[in-house]
């Protein structure tokens, strides 16, 4: 099999990337398919660089068993066009910005996030000014996306 490097983009980098990242880090551990799975997050913007994620973030991927709070925001920047192979954007204002900021000779598979894994053109919301069922919700709606990424990418299957 082979592996991929994949890269989850949001605003901020604070609340939906890397959930995305820690749920398919966890989910490819799950599957023992680490070996085969890089993931990381960025934001379009930076904010937040250099800062946890968002406190609510670190609280609900706890409650379901997964540790992000180590991870710290960064922006996303040209390299990343190279490094890895598919990025992830939560929502269309994200994609148009990645896409914008994309180097013309990027190889990259540069993706809607939902649109992906689901065939559902839809965002995955922000729920910095929501409340906990609003990460609750996204959690969700990641973690489904996530499994359904591995599902894509390896067929399901355990790697030998």
């Amino acid at each position: 099999m082979e592996s991929r490097r994949i890269l989850f983009v949001c605003l901020g980098n604070i609340c939906r990337s890397p959930l995305g990242e820690g749920i398919l880090r966890h989910r490819a551990a799950e599957r023992g398919l680490s070996h085969l799975v890089e993931t990381a997050s960025a934001g379009t913007g930076g904010w937040h660089r250099g800062e946890p994620p968002d406190r609510r973030s670190v609280a609900v991927a706890r409650a379901h068993g997964i540790d992000i709070s180590s991870q710290r925001a960064r922006q996303l920047h040209a390299e990343d066009f190279d490094r890895y192979d598919l990025i992830f954007a939560m929502d269309r204002d994200n994609l148009r910005d990645i896409v914008r900021i994309a180097p013309h000779d990027s190889m990259a598979d540069i993706h809607l996030f939902m649109d992906f894994v689901s065939g559902a053109a839809r965002n995955v919301p922000d729920p910095y000014y929501g409340d906990d069922r609003d990460f609750e919700q996204v959690f969700a709606m990641v973690d489904e996306g996530c499994r359904s990424l591995l599902d894509i990418l390896f067929r399901g299957k355990p790697a030998a």
